[in-house]
């Protein structure tokens, strides 16, 4: 088929082309809509929780029947390196398979339809979920949750391959922490891009500045409220020995402390008048 199709001639994707499509396919959805028919809802009895969780059991038990032995192979260095430069080449094919696009700038009419959508689309989910029967959780299942997980964890372990450990070089962790510091100046270059410079803008009506000159008197009238009744009180305190003899080790040496000062400046001031006395005399 493709070879039979010669070479066309490429088309811009306008605007016009991009509303024709979205109206195409709104109204796909809604023929589909209104060829559907109305079903009847049956509810989820804990018979058939019970009959499905056999089913899977069944079918897994099944599965593994019809898996034969295979030979597991240990992942060695060169594997690795394989597979990485496997990674390495798909990126590089991909990025020069993107063509280049043009950037929309997010407007505040983009982020409120964006918002809008996610209202309608949370409420329409919680309306599409029908009543569920709880189950309680018997010790039983607790058991048997517990004895899966560790033979879940053995079985894990058995099939896994022992690997080769690689020392840790100093040209090891001088390449890491240079790609962490590129990594750290792209995200900066593009987080400065993204959103330096561009704020949520919300509109200064009159209803939101009477709503927020109500709020700081409704605030001030509770201050001075709580503050009136506040006034005057106080909190009683228990005295008891431990207290009293703290109380009383503090006073003393405050009163110590004091009266070392003073008898400091009172020596002072008697060597200050005998000098001026002698300067007189002499």
């Amino acid at each position: 088929y493709k070879e039979s199709v010669g070479t066309g001639t490429p088309t811009p994707v306008t605007p016009e082309m991009e509303r024709v499509k979205r109206n195409q396919e709104i109204c796909s959805s809604v023929l589909y809509k209104e060829n559907i028919g109305k079903a009847t809802p049956t509810p989820v009895t804990p018979e058939m929780e019970r009959v499905k969780r056999n089913q899977e059991i069944i079918s897994s038990v099944l599965y593994k029947e019809n898996v034969g032995k295979v030979t597991p192979t240990p992942i060695t260095p060169e594997m690795e390196r394989v597979k990485r430069n496997q990674e390495i080449i798909s990126s590089v094919l991909y990025k020069e398979n993107v063509g280049q696009a043009t950037p929309t700038p997010v407007t505040p009419e983009m982020e409120r339809v964006k918002r809008n959508q996610e209202q309608i689309s949370s409420v329409a989910y919680r309306e599409g979920l029908g009543k569920a029967t709880p189950s309680p959780l018997t010790p039983e299942m607790e058991r048997v949750k517990r004895n899966q997980e560790q033979i879940s964890s053995v079985l894990y372990k058995e099939q896994m391959a022992k690997g080769t450990p690689t020392p840790l070089t100093p040209e090891m962790e001088r390449a890491k922490r240079n790609q962490e510091n590129i990594s750290s100046v792209l995200y900066s270059d593009s987080f400065r891009k993204q959103v330096q410079g561009k704020a949520a803008y919300v509109l200064d009506t009159p209803e939101m500045r009477r709503v927020r000159e109500t709020q700081k008197h409704i605030s001030t009238v509770k201050y001075h409220e709580d503050f009136e009744k506040s006034k005057g009180s106080f909190t009683p305190v228990v005295t008891d020995p431990i207290t009293e003899r703290v109380k009383k080790n503090m006073q003393d040496f405050s009163d110590i402390s004091y009266r070392g000062i003073q008898r400091r400046v009172v020596e002072m001031e008697r060597k200050r008048v005998d000098q001026d006395q002698e300067n007189l005399t002499g």
